[in-house]
C-alpha cells in the first residue's frame, strides 16, 4: 500500500477507539453512529490487509497488527495535537509550556526550577502532577513537554526517551528548632526508637533509608510515612517529630527559624531529572533549564553545632 492509499480519516477512527477501547464510545465521542465508526476501521483493516481488532464482549482488543498501528497513530495524532497547540499559542504571541511532576517531588523545586519563566509575559504554563508511567504516557502522546522526576526511567526500544540529570540534593533529618536548636543526630546510627516522619515507599529516598537502619540495626519508630511532600512539609513543621526529607521542601521554615537540620548522611541523595521526548518540537525557553546544575543550594540556615 503506498502513502496516497492511506486514508487518515480512517486512521484517526481507529485510533479513537484503539484509546478508548469501546466502539460505542468512540462513536458518542466523534459524535456519529457505531456504525459509521465499524465502517471506517473495516475500510482500513482492508487496505492494511489484516485485522486491527479481536473482540472481547463489548471491548475491542488490539492485534499485534493493531498495536503497531496504534502506536504509530499516536505519533501522528499526537504531533497534530502539538502542532494546534503551538500555533494557537503563537498567533496570541504566547509560548505554553506543559509540565509534568511526579507526586512525591517537592513542590518548593518544581518552582525553583520554573522560576526563570515565572516573570516572562510570553510564557503560560500548565502544571500536572501524578505517577510516574501516567506522566510518561501523557509525554508520549505529547500532552506534555517534559515531566520532572527523583527518578530515571528505564530505556525501552518502543519508548524512547531523553532523562537529563538536573541536580542533586542530600537528605537531611529535621526538626522543630523549640526542640533541637542545639542538638546533632547521626543518621542513621542515633535514630533507634525516635519518632520519624518519612517519605513514602514510593519516594526514591527511602528504600535508601530504610537501608542505612538495617544495616546499622537501627530501629526508629516510624510515626508517618507521606508520598506527598507538600503535605511531608506540614507535617515537619506541625507535629514535633523529626522528619527525614530533601530540605529544599522544608526551605522556608529553615530560613524562618521554624525548623533546624539536625543531621545530614552523605549516604541519602535525591536526584532530579528531566524526561522529554525525542521528537518533540524545540522550545527555546525550556532548553536552558534542561541543562544540570550545581550540586543544589541548601537553605539559608545556621547549621546545628
Amino acid at each position: 500500500m503506498k502513502l496516497q492509499q492511506l486514508n487518515f480519516h480512517h486512521l484517526f477512527y481507529f485510533w479513537r477507539v484503539a484509546k478508548l477501547q469501546h466502539l460505542t464510545r468512540a462513536a458518542e465521542e466523534l459524535n456519529t453512529s457505531q456504525s459509521a465508526v465499524s465502517a471506517q476501521i473495516r475500510q482500513l483493516e482492508e487496505r492494511i490487509g489484516e485485522p486491527l481488532f479481536d473482540r472481547e464482549g463489548r471491548r475491542m482488543v488490539l492485534t499485534a497488527t493493531g498495536q503497531l498501528v496504534q502506536a504509530y497513530a499516536e505519533n501522528i495524532f499526537g504531533l497534530g495535537q502539538e502542532m494546534l497547540g503551538r500555533l494557537q499559542g503563537q498567533a496570541a504571541g504566547i509560548t505554553r509550556l506543559r509540565v509534568g511532576s511526579v507526586a512525591t517531588m517537592s513542590r518548593n523545586y518544581q518552582e525553583n526550577w520554573l522560576r526563570p519563566l515565572l516573570a516572562d509575559p510570553g510564557v503560560t504554563l500548565t502544571l500536572e502532577s501524578g505517577v510516574l508511567e501516567g506522566l510518561i504516557e501523557r509525554l508520549l502522546q505529547h500532552q506534555l513537554d517534559v515531566v520532572l522526576a527523583n527518578e530515571t526511567v528505564p530505556a525501552h526500544p518502543d519508548r524512547p526517551l531523553h532523562c537529563r540529570f538536573l541536580g542533586s540534593q542530600s537528605i537531611s533529618l529535621v526538626g522543630p528548632a523549640s526542640r533541637w536548636h542545639s542538638c546533632s543526630l547521626r543518621i542513621p546510627n542515633d535514630l533507634d526508637g525516635l519518632d520519624l516522619a518519612l517519605p513514602g515507599p514510593r519516594h526514591a529516598v527511602r528504600a535508601q533509608f530504610d537501608a542505612l537502619c538495617l544495616s546499622a540495626g537501627v530501629a526508629p519508630r516510624l510515626r508517618a510515612e507521606v508520598d506527598d511532600m507538600a503535605m511531608l512539609r506540614l507535617i515537619a513543621r506541625d507535629s514535633g517529630w523529626l522528619t527525614v526529607l530533601p530540605e529544599v521542601v522544608v526551605q522556608d521554615e529553615l530560613r524562618a527559624g521554624v525548623l533546624v537540620t539536625v543531621g545530614q548522611s552523605p549516604d541519602l541523595r535525591e536526584s532530579f531529572y528531566a524526561i522529554t521526548a525525542p521528537h518533540r518540537h524545540r522550545i527555546d525557553l525550556l532548553e536552558p533549564l534542561l541543562r544540570p546544575s550545581a550540586d543544589l543550594p541548601a537553605a539559608a540556615h545556621s547549621p546545628p553545632p
